[in-house]
């Protein structure tokens, strides 16, 4: 099937006049996701349609514009149905939608985010090394659409780098002071021989049944010709553009306030990431009450374990040396069997469990040096791919045992794990299924599992309950330190001491945190506020049925409609409150 232009799709699609206000919706829907897979070819193949297996994404700035377009066209569809015509799901779906479609038109109008390519927690380079991980690998035809991919790298990282030679002579650039590691993260990716790398990994594998010997060797030379002689020359391009060209010009600034159009810009991201209209001066002073009360427990757990105060505590936990691996292995034991204790305690808290499990790996090495201590990357059912829990292997003195039951909780289960997986298995429009992602709803429903870790018991000692503590003191910082930087005017050396004075987090995890708050601005703050909204509806539902609450059916109406802005969930659990009376 040939890729139909976005806007002939659009007009095309155009629902008739004698549609109800439900079939109008499900027109659209259904285009919009015809649309999607197609200009995300690498998404369509991880959900099963194999249409575009030839392709990857093009991220020029025509592209770019063309999808605008499109959005924009989606979004009028959308505007011309009448809400009052539709029941409560169809109002949902059009709403989610229409929200989505909204913030890509909104962000779009921002320089920044137009230009901006990576951050250091993300750049197109790492997204590439990383494809083979969400692709099929069972058949001639997967190999072959994989190695056809790996071709097309020159045209994507072409585009990439016009943007960003645009970029820097625009001044959209990220600032010095978090581009220490970034040159490696280029650079490591294609290091060593290509049977080395990532790209290659697919080939290590049993072969194909439909595949003979003799092409299976040929398959694995032509992988080893393309990473040598069509990959790693593209990330030499873009590594050798960063070091010469990028570097030298870097912002002296931390503030994206200081960008041209930065303040407008930040404000947008600011409700992108937390679906409120809260301003930056609200959330920063939301920030700084969760720090004061946090503080005060954490001041508790100190004494209750024999210390004068939580900085003695802490300065014992960041370097007493038992409470470290030794080697990568040790502590990626240690994560699995947290994350296998865990996994035995989840009936107790959720009706509905997903049916997709979840693996764990090492975060890649050429990655590690600059990002966080841990992140989940989500599974494709479809392809046969489980959900994964990846954990920061490196700089074995500054990941703590004691972090491992929060960390877990929030990356594994029973948070973005659970939240995702049985997203994904909703009877749900596609696009909500595997699309829809809010930054409140899904980081605050990670955050929150972090708080019922002490009702599941995860924090036995008083290291462990100060590490809870500790990260949920390091995302009431957040609230503090992104709006400091970015709308207060901080620079990246007053973010790293009111971490450091606040959290137990250790100076490595502070830095690539700072660095990631300075280098992605607002992404941070979805967190704290998604999990105050989540954690206020319990309360909700807890007074308003009493003795009818249940905590099991409570999750499971939280998460049994899949991510959706804040406004939207506090309306779907007053319904649910109300049904619940009803019972």
């Amino acid at each position: 099937m040939r890729k139909i232009p976005s806007f002939l799709l659009v007009l095309s699609a155009a629902p008739a006049l004698a549609q109800s206000p439900s079939d109008q919706l499900n027109s659209v829907l259904a285009d919009h996701w015809r649309w999607y897979l197609a200009e995300h070819p690498v998404e369509a193949t991880q959900r099963g349609v194999r249409d575009y297996d030839d392709r990857i994404t093009d991220i020029s700035l025509r592209a770019q514009d063309a999808r605008i377009a499109a959005e924009k066209a989606f979004a009028a569809r959308l505007d011309a149905i009448p809400e009052a015509g539709l029941d409560e799901t169809g109002r949902t779906n059009r709403a989610v939608l229409l929200w989505m479609l909204r913030d890509d038109i909104e962000s779009d109008r921002h320089q920044p985010e137009r230009l901006m390519l990576f951050t250091t927690y993300y750049g197109w380079h790492q997204g590439f090394a990383g494809m083979a991980d969400g692709l099929p690998f069972y058949t001639a035809a997967d190999y072959e659409s994989y190695l056809k991919r790996l071709a097309l790298y020159p045209k994507q990282n072409g585009d990439a780098l016009t943007i960003t030679r645009q970029a820097i002579k625009g001044g959209y650039v990220q600032p010095c002071s978090v581009l220490g590691h970034y040159a490696d993260s280029i650079s490591g990716v294609v290091a060593g021989k290509p049977e080395e790398t990532r790209f290659y990994e697919p080939f290590k594998r049993t072969k194909p049944r439909d595949v003979s010997d003799a092409e299976w060797a040929a398959m694995q030379a032509r992988a080893v010709a393309l990473i040598r002689d069509v990959v790693a020359p593209e990330y030499g391009k873009w590594h050798d553009l960063f070091v010469k060209d990028y570097l030298p010009r870097c912002r002296k600034n931390d503030s994206a306030s200081t960008l041209p159009g930065g303040r407008e810009w930040y404000a947008s991201r600011v409700r992108a990431h937390t679906t409120t209209d809260l301003t930056p001066d609200q959330i920063h002073e939301i920030g700084l009450k969760e720090v004061a009360r946090i503080r005060a427990r954490m001041d508790a757990v100190a004494a209750k374990a024999g210390y004068p105060d939580r900085a003695a505590f802490i300065a014992h936990l960041r370097t007493d040396p038992s409470y470290y691996a030794k080697t990568p292995e040790e502590l990626l034991r240690a994560a699995a069997r947290q994350a296998k204790a865990i996994d035995g305690l989840l009936p107790r808290y959720f009706a509905t469990l997903p049916r997709l499990p979840y693996g764990l790996k090492p975060i890649p090495a050429a990655e590690a040096e600059g990002t966080t201590t841990a992140y989940y990357m989500p599974g494709a059912p479809e392809a046969g791919i489980a959900g994964t829990y990846y954990v920061n292997t490196s700089k074995l003195d500054q990941r703590p045992f004691w972090e491992l039951p929060a960390l877990t909780a929030h990356e594994a289960v029973p948070g973005h794990h659970n939240q995702i997986a049985l997203q994904q298995e909703l009877p749900l429009p596609p696009f909500r299924k595997y699309v829809a992602g809010f930054t409140a709803f899904v980081e605050g429903w990670a955050l929150y599992t972090e708080y019922l870790g002490e009702e599941m018991a995860l924090y036995d000692t008083p290291e462990k309950m100060m590490g809870r503590l500790s990260y949920e003191m390091w995302r009431a910082c957040r609230l503090v330190v992104d709006t400091g930087i970015h709308a207060k005017g901080w620079d990246k050396a007053r973010a790293v001491a009111f971490m450091k004075e606040n959290s137990a987090l250790t100076d490595a995890n502070i830095d690539a945190e700072v660095n990631r708050y300075i280098s992605w601005p607002g992404q941070a703050l979805g967190y704290k506020l998604g999990e105050i909204k989540i954690r206020e509806l319990r309360v909700r539902a807890e007074q308003a049925l009493g003795p009818k609450f249940d905590l099991r059916r409570f999750h499971d109406a939280v998460l049994g409609q899949g991510a959706v802005p804040l406004t939207v969930l506090d309306r779907q659990i007053d319904a649910w409150i109300a049904a619940e009376k009803a019972r």
